[in-house]
């Protein structure tokens, strides 16, 4: 099984989570928002992997993460069989920090 670590009001989780429905028994998708511990579990992650070295690096939370059952980890829906988040609406860290309306 295949756990996500997310939440559903990151657009990009949502994205996907959408594509997971009836397939729980594939996926699970954690929300690192409904409890401390899920949070907790995702952080530790975040801070003790590389794969999320790069999205640290540009100031970004790394969610959705793919957590495989052999271990391996991966920021990317596609290694999960999935669909990425395309939208060229969704906004950057930087559209955030301006104060780009909508964001």
């Amino acid at each position: 099984m295949i756990k996500i670590y997310g939440m559903p009001s990151c657009p990009y989780c949502e994205y996907v989570q959408k594509q997971i429905v009836g397939r729980e028994d594939e996926f699970e998708f954690i929300d690192i928002g409904a409890h401390i511990r899920n949070m907790s579990a995702f952080m530790k992650l975040r801070d003790n992997n590389p794969a999320f070295d790069e999205m640290k690096a540009i100031g970004d939370v790394g969610i959705p993460a793919f957590v495989f059952e052999d271990g391996r980890v991966s920021i990317s829906p596609a290694d999960a069989g999935l669909i990425s988040y395309s939208s060229t609406i969704a906004c950057s860290i930087a559209d955030h920090k301006s104060g780009k309306k909508g964001c």
